[in-house]
């Protein structure tokens, strides 16, 4: 597999540059209506994933959904009805894998303010990083298997004998198991977890002593679904944790220096929510901290501002009905470039509108 030399990007200093402030980049219907990714985009219930590729939008084959490239970023648009009702609602993500540039995300944001317009502004808007995926996102997907490298990658139509060995880890529970794939290093097995050695011809699964059922079950499908897909030539194995095994074929291919360790984040130091409002009533854009704590309710609510209200593992935008152009426009904007001045810069992003129920942030903030 062709990996893109892509450093991790530095999230402290990013900014949604391309994210559509400026009026003349604002995004119209009118140029929405002559991207050609866009056709059918929403007709029907169900998801469809994009992804971006040389600042392009792409089809995502179907029978790829829930696998992502960490060097990408992607658009995902899902299509469905309330109960009693025939009118089609949208949520739409852009998600940023690991690795990608900041020219891909910030296409990613661009292209799904434009997918927003030409769906007249109904979808609910998200921003997932790679890792910190909201629910919401996570239950579209049996699994999300995340894959080294980017759009110059390809791991379907490789030939057995051809395919670079790599090691597939396993972790999760019954809310859902990640697929990600890891160098092939010894001491990074973990034996509460199950991993997968893929050698193209062969495949083996190694369960740890203290993996649990869910992993165990989804390692075992997945590996029956790679042997599908290569119409059932290679040979598959099972093997239990054994340290003292390490002369196996599995331990051998385990070869790769182990990556140096990168700057993971932790997480808020405090989970105390945080409401702060987004006005350009003085002239200028301003955004300041409006209540914190238990006074952070649906009352403090104006439906002539943009809110952004931090409950530390996510943030919601609440536009009101009121609000200028300039502060709709801007609202993602600043909830991203305020997140990355944060502890917890790569938690979800959701916006949502005054006129549009949510149970997530209804779920967040008190009446």
């Amino acid at each position: 597999m062709a990996l893109r030399k892509h450093k991790q990007y530095d999230w402290k200093d990013s900014n949604l540059a391309l994210f559509g402030s400026d009026t003349e980049r604002q995004v119209k219907k009118e140029s929405a209506q002559t991207e050609p990714a866009w056709k059918n985009a929403g007709q029907k219930i169900g998801i469809q994933i994009w992804r971006i590729v040389n600042f392009k939008v792409t089809h995502w084959p179907k029978e790829d959904y829930g696998k992502f490239f960490d060097g990408d970023s992607y658009i995902i648009l899902n299509t469905y009805k309330e109960e009693d009702t025939e009118q089609l609602l949208y949520d739409v993500h852009f998600w940023i894998g690991k690795f990608s540039s900041q020219d891909e995300y910030g296409t990613a944001a661009y292209k799904t303010v434009e997918l927003d317009t030409l769906l007249d502004d109904v979808p609910v808007q998200h921003r997932e990083v790679q890792g910190h995926e909201s629910e919401l996102f996570r239950s579209y997907f049996k699994s999300i298997t995340i894959m080294k490298g980017g759009a110059d990658s390809g791991f379907r139509h490789v030939k057995p004998t051809e395919y670079k060995p790599r090691l597939l880890h396993f972790h999760g529970d019954r809310k859902g198991v990640m697929v990600q794939e890891i160098p092939r290093n010894k001491s990074l097995l973990d034996n509460t977890d199950v991993y997968i050695l893929d050698l193209g011809l062969k495949l083996i699964q190694w369960n740890g002593t203290g993996a649990n059922k869910e992993e165990k079950m989804k390692a075992l499908m997945y590996l029956k679904e790679l042997q599908g897909e290569r119409g059932g030539k290679c040979t598959t194995e099972t093997l239990d944790e054994d340290p003292v095994e390490d002369q196996d074929e599995f331990y051998g291919a385990l070869d790769e220096e182990r990556p140096s360790v990168d700057e993971e984040e932790k997480g808020a130091q405090d989970m105390v929510k945080e409401l702060y409002r987004l006005s350009d009533a003085s002239g200028k854009m301003t955004m300041a901290l409006e209540k914190k704590g238990s006074d952070v309710t649906k009352k403090a609510l104006d439906s002539k501002d943009v809110f952004i209200l931090d409950t530390k593992d996510s943030v919601f935008v609440w536009i009101g009905s009121k609000t200028t152009v300039n502060e709709r426009r801007n609202a993602m904007t600043y909830a991203h470039n305020y997140l990355m001045k944060t502890d917890h810069a790569l938690v979800p992003i959701c916006c949502v509108s005054e006129t549009m129920k949510n149970k997530w942030f209804d779920t967040a903030i008190a009446a």
